[in-house]
């Protein structure tokens, strides 16, 4: 078993061994999850741990990624503290078991918003933080371009995901064949890529960045230019606390809104005395918004101070990986991050 791979079985089985004896199911209880996540002092976030750039363990044994980053800031909004929160590491197959059971206060972990998800599992999407797409990564050597030259191939996927129905619908509609290589993890995705046991790998195109980063000759493949679906990634948390909800919501939001604002972790400090009401109602400097979520009015002063806005989150994690934002950017510059108003 991978040292990722048992880091994440202890730390699931620990919480789910907890929940049985105490008796904490659902955000339906009395106080709801923000309660109990003021009175434990810590946010149980689920993350990925095997995408470089969204979530990934480092060597330290500490998590790291772009999703990492929401999770550091829903904890500072909601406790003052980013670094206040656990991380529970998912495989994809095990991700909305996790919410649904209550194991994991929220899942931050490139989680696509269907509407079956939406639907049948008790479960609620946040904003979308990321605009993703399905594409093909191929060896350079090999020369493929189109997905109809894939005709006849061994592609390798993950298990538990939208990928797999995605690639099973793209190539029926082709006409193609295919032989699917599984995979419960991404890493091992990428592993049995690099082996040769398929010929193309397919995924999220952040995703496929990511693995593609950390390879030993990143320059070796490439991925194809056609895009085989959208992939809007969002939090997800259990259904029925709209108050929970709420609060995930306007976090992701305010990341987005700072950056629409100009607000950035280093001059936050100089919009306190700022004249222009709604700016003055998100850093907490007049009216209640904090106090309308059961949080500090305030609590987008701590978020952006210890995480950053939106683009800092983007660069500090992705800006290697993924330098074009394209979709990901704020609507003022051609993205589609939009928050609503802050009144």
């Amino acid at each position: 078993m991978s040292r990722n791979r048992y880091f994440m079985v202890v730390a699931l089985a620990a919480i789910l061994s907890t929940m049985l004896f105490t008796g904490a199911v659902t955000g339906q209880e009395e106080g709801g999850v923000l309660q109990r996540v003021l009175d434990r002092g810590t946010l149980i976030c689920g993350v990925n741990s095997t995408v470089p750039g969204f979530g990934f363990i480092n060597d330290a044994g500490e998590a790291s990624g772009f999703d990492v980053d929401f999770c550091h800031a829903i904890a500072a909004g909601v406790l003052g503290d980013a670094n206040a929160v656990q991380f529970v590491p998912l495989t994809a197959a095990e991700r909305l078991t996790a919410v649904q059971t209550g194991a994991v206060d929220v899942l931050i972990r490139n989680t696509t918003h269907t509407l079956t998800r939406d639907t049948e599992n008790g479960m609620d999407f946040g904003p979308v933080n990321f605009y993703d797409g399905q594409r093909m990564m191929v060896r350079v050597a090999d020369g493929y371009t189109a997905i109809e030259e894939l005709d006849g191939t061994a592609v390798c996927v993950l298990a538990g995901t939208t990928t797999e129905q995605n690639l099973a619908d793209q190539f029926a509609a082709r006409g193609l064949e295919y032989e699917p290589v599984v995979y419960d993890t991404s890493d091992a995705t990428m592993r049995g890529f690099e082996e040769g046991r398929c010929d193309a790998l397919t995924s999220d195109y952040s995703q496929l960045m990511g693995l593609r980063s950390a390879a030993s000759d990143p320059s070796a493949y490439t991925v194809i230019e056609e895009w085989l679906s959208k992939e809007p990634l969002a939090p997800v948390y259990l259904q029925g606390d709209p108050q929970w909800g709420d609060v995930v919501n306007w976090i992701t939001w305010g990341v987005m809104f700072a950056e629409e604002l100009g607000i950035t972790s280093a001059n936050i400090g100089d919009f306190s005395d700022s004249v222009i009401p709604e700016i003055r109602r998100f850093v907490g400097a007049e009216g209640d918004m904090g106090a309308k979520l059961g949080l500090p009015n305030d609590f987008m002063v701590q978020v952006i101070t210890q995480v950053g806005n939106y683009g800092e989150i983007y660069e500090r994690n992705l800006g290697d990986i993924i330098p074009d934002r394209g979709l990901n950017q704020p609507y003022t510059t051609g993205g589609l991050l939009y928050a609503p108003g802050w009144r």
